[in-house]
C-alpha cells in the first residue's frame, strides 16, 4: 500500500518518548538545522558582500529584521506540520482544487530547481577557488550530492541532521576564524544594529537582502521535517513539541544570522575600510581576500562556501520530494525523484557555462533570486491561513498578534520581492530585440498575479470543503454487502523459475476449475526485441515447449489453459496480452530483489500495474 505521510522514508522515525530530561529535548533538535543551512547559501553570500563593501555596517538591522521575520515564519511552518500531521504542500492539496495545485506544483518546483541552482554554482565557485577545479567540473561533481542524500535517508534522519551540523558547524568556524583575522570594529558593529533610513542603492541591496533570507522551500521542508519525531498525539505532548521546536528554530536561525553577518562584516572590514566599494562577485571576495589577509581567510571563505553548497543541496531536493508528494500526490522512486530534481538544475547552469562562459553564472544567480521571489507569496499566505484557522487547529491556533505580525511581514515580503522583479523585467525590457518579454513574461507575471490572489481570497470565501481540509487522505466509505466476486478468464505470468509453481498455484486458488487459464511468457532476446513474432531461435522454441508442457500439466489436473509468447519488453508484453484477451485477474510472482538488483529487474511488476486496468495478484 502507498504510504501517504510527508517523506515517508523518515516519518516518526525519531522516537522522542523514550528520552527523559535534556535528552529528550536533544531528541527534538534536528530539523532547523536542515533548514538553517537555506538561509547560508550563494544567494545570500551575494547580497551579504554587496552589502558590506559598499555600506560597511549599515545593513546590519536589515538582517537581523529579515532573520526575525524568518524565525516567525519558520516557526508557524513548523506549528503546522506538528498539529495537523502535514506538510504545507499536503494542508495546500486539501485546501485549494486540483486544478490550483498544478500550477501551485509547478510554482513551488521552479523554485527549488531556482534554490538547487544557486547552491550548485556556490559549490562549484568555492570548489575552484579551494581546488582550482574548471567550473563545469564542479557543476558536474554536484550530481553526485543525489547519492550521498540517499546514503544518509538509508542510514536514518538522524545520519542526515548530523551531517548537515557539522557541515553548519564547518562553515561558523571558518568565519569566526576570519574575524579574528579581519578585526572588524566592534563600535561600529554596534552602530550596524541601530535602524537607518535607505534609498537609492542601500535599499536595493536591503530588498536582496530580505528577498534571499526567507525562502519558500525552508516553508515545506520544515513542515515536513518536524514529522519525524513521533510525540504523544495529546495536548500536552503537542505543546511540549511546539515548545522545543521553537528552541531548536530559534537557536539554528540564530546561527545563521551569525554566518550572514559574519559575511556582512568581513566584506565591510575587508573591503568597505579599503576604499574598495564595489565587491559583488563570489570570486572578486576571494581573489581581493588573498591580496588582503594571505592564504589562510581565502581558504576558509572557500571551505565555507562548499559546506553551505553541500547542506543546502540536500535540503533543497528533499524539498522536492515533498512539494511532488505533497501538491500532486505523484510518487515515484525514491532515486529517480531526486536524480529528476538535481538535473533539473544542473542543466541550466551546464549550459550556461557551455554557451555563455563561467562569467555568466553570476546573471544566472540573480535570475534564480528573481524567481525564488515569484514563489514566496504562494508558500506565506496558505501558511498563515492554514496556522490561523481554529477550526483546523483548534486551540494551537496562532494569536491575533501573532497573526498581525505575520501578515505584516507576508505584505513587506511580498512588496519588497514584487519591486525587485519589476525592476529586474524593467531592465530586460529595455535591451534590443525584447518582444519575448511581451510575449510570453508580461501575460505569465499577469496569471501569476490572479493566481496570488485566488490563493489569498478562496480561504476566506470557500467554506465547503472545510470538512475535506479536516481529513488528510479522505474519509472511510462503508463497504456494503460484500459478494463473491468469480474470476472466468485469469493470466498467469511466468518465467520457468522455482517461483512458478506458487504463482500457478495462487492463480487455479482464485478461478477453480471454472475459469479458463492464459499462461504468459515473455522471450526478452536480443532477436526478440528486433524481430517479434518472427523470432525462431533457441530460446523461443525452449519457451514455447515449456510453456506447452505447463498447459498439458493443468489439462491432467482438469483445468482449461492457453499458452502466449510475447517479445521484447516484458512489461508492455504482458499488458497487451492481457488486455487484448479481455483477462479479468493477472496472477505475478515476485522475486523479491533489494538494492541494485532492484534498480535493474524490479521493475517489471510496477510497470504491468500501471499498464492495464485490473487486480493484480502479486506472488512472493
Amino acid at each position: 500500500m502507498a504510504k501517504t505521510e510527508s517523506l515517508s522514508e523518515v516519518h516518526q522515525s525519531v522516537d522522542t518518548n523514550k528520552r527523559k530530561g535534556w535528552r529528550r529535548i536533544l531528541a527534538f533538535i534536528g530539523p532547523a538545522y536542515l533548514i538553517s543551512v537555506g538561509y547560508m547559501d550563494p544567494g545570500n553570500w551575494a547580497t551579504d558582500l554587496a552589502g558590506g563593501s559598499k555600506f560597511g555596517y549599515q545593513l546590519i538591522w536589515v538582517l537581523l529584521m529579515s532573520n526575525l521575520i524568518a524565525l516567525l515564519l519558520q516557526s508557524l511552518s513548523a506549528r503546522l506540520g506538528i498539529v495537523r500531521g502535514l506538510d504545507l504542500a499536503q494542508a495546500s492539496k486539501h485546501a485549494y482544487p486540483r486544478w490550483a495545485n498544478i500550477p501551485l506544483f509547478g510554482l513551488a518546483q521552479t523554485a527549488i530547481i531556482a534554490c538547487d541552482l544557486a547552491e550548485i554554482i556556490g559549490m562549484a565557485i568555492g570548489l575552484q577557488l579551494l581546488f582550482g577545479l574548471p567550473l563545469i567540473w564542479g557543476i558536474s561533481i554536484t550530481i553526485f550530492d543525489t547519492i550521498l542524500l540517499l546514503f544518509l535517508l538509508n542510514r536514518g534522519m538522524r545520519a542526515m541532521e548530523g551531517f548537515i551540523v557539522s557541515m553548519v558547524f564547518i562553515v561558523g568556524i571558518s568565519f569566526l576564524v576570519e574575524m579574528f583575522i579581519v578585526e572588524p570594529s566592534l563600535k561600529e558593529i554596534a552602530k550596524g544594529f541601530e535602524p537607518s533610513l535607505l534609498g537609492g542603492d542601500a535599499l536595493y541591496i536591503a530588498i536582496g537582502i530580505i528577498g534571499a533570507t526567507v525562502m519558500p522551500h525552508n516553508l515545506y521542508l520544515h513542515s515536513s521535517l518536524v514529522q519525524t519525531r513521533k510525540i504523544e498525539r495529546t495536548n500536552k505532548g503537542i505543546k511540549e513539541a511546539l515548545k522545543f521546536n521553537l528552541i531548536d528554530t530559534t537557536v539554528a536561525l540564530n546561527l545563521a544570522f551569525f554566518v550572514n553577518a559574519a559575511i556582512l562584516i568581513l566584506a565591510a572590514a575587508a573591503f568597505y575600510t579599503n576604499g574598495l566599494h564595489e565587491v559583488a562577485e563570489i570570486q572578486d571576495a576571494h581573489k581581493l581576500l588573498s591580496n588582503i589577509f594571505g592564504n589562510v581567510a581565502p581558504a576558509l571563505f572557500a571551505i565555507a562556501l562548499i559546506a553551505a553548497g553541500q547542506s543546502s543541496t540536500v535540503t533543497g531536493t528533499l524539498a522536492g520530494q515533498i512539494i511532488m508528494e505533497g501538491h500532486i500526490n505523484l510518487r515515484i522512486q525514491p532515486w529517480l525523484r531526486r536524480l529528476i530534481t538535481r538535473l533539473l538544475a544542473i542543466i541550466p547552469a551546464f549550459f550556461t557555462i557551455l554557451h555563455y562562459g563561467d562569467d555568466a553564472l553570476g546573471g544566472l544567480l540573480v535570475l534564480s533570486q528573481v524567481v525564488l521571489s515569484l514563489q514566496l507569496g504562494f508558500a506565506i499566505i496558505p501558511l498563515i491561513h492554514f496556522t490561523s484557522d481554529k477550526k483546523l487547529m483548534k486551540d494551537f491556533a496562532i494569536k491575533t498578534w501573532v497573526k498581525v505580525l505575520a501578515w505584516g511581514s507576508a505584505l513587506a515580503i511580498i512588496a519588497l520581492n514584487v519591486k525587485l522583479v519589476i525592476e529586474e523585467i524593467g531592465g530586460w525590457a529595455t535591451g534590443a530585440n525584447n518582444w519575448w518579454i511581451y510575449v510570453f513574461v508580461v501575460p505569465a507575471l499577469i496569471g501569476i498575479v490572479f493566481l496570488l490572489l485566488y490563493v489569498f481570497f478562496h480561504p476566506l470565501i470557500e467554506k465547503k470543503n472545510r470538512e475535506r481540509q479536516m481529513v488528510p487522505h479522505g474519509n472511510a466509505l462503508e463497504i456494503g454487502k460484500i459478494e463473491k466476486i468469480s474470476y472466468n478468464r485469469i493470466g498467469i505470468a511466468v518465467d520457468f523459475s522455482k517461483n512458478d509453481v506458487n504463482t500457478i498455484r495462487h492463480a487455479l486458488i482464485q478461478g477453480g476449475k471454472d475459469a479458463h487459464y492464459y499462461l504468459i511468457h515473455v522471450v526478452e532476446t536480443a532477436a526478440a526485441r528486433y524481430h517479434g513474432k518472427n523470432t525462431m531461435d533457441h530460446e523461443t522454441q525452449s519457451d514455447a515447449d515449456n510453456l506447452e508442457k505447463y498447459r498439458i500439466n493443468l489439462g491432467d489436473l482438469g483445468y482449461d489453459a492457453t499458452p502466449f509468447i510475447g517479445f521484447g519488453s516484458t512489461a508492455k508484453s504482458i499488458a497487451d496480452i492481457t488486455n487484448k484477451n479481455e483477462i479479468e485477474l493477472l496472477v505475478m510472482g515476485a522475486h523479491g530483489h533489494k538494492g541494485l538488483k532492484d534498480l535493474i529487474f524490479g521493475t517489471t511488476v510496477d510497470s504491468v500495474r500501471h499498464k492495464v486496468n485490473i487486480p493484480v495478484l502479486i506472488i512472493r
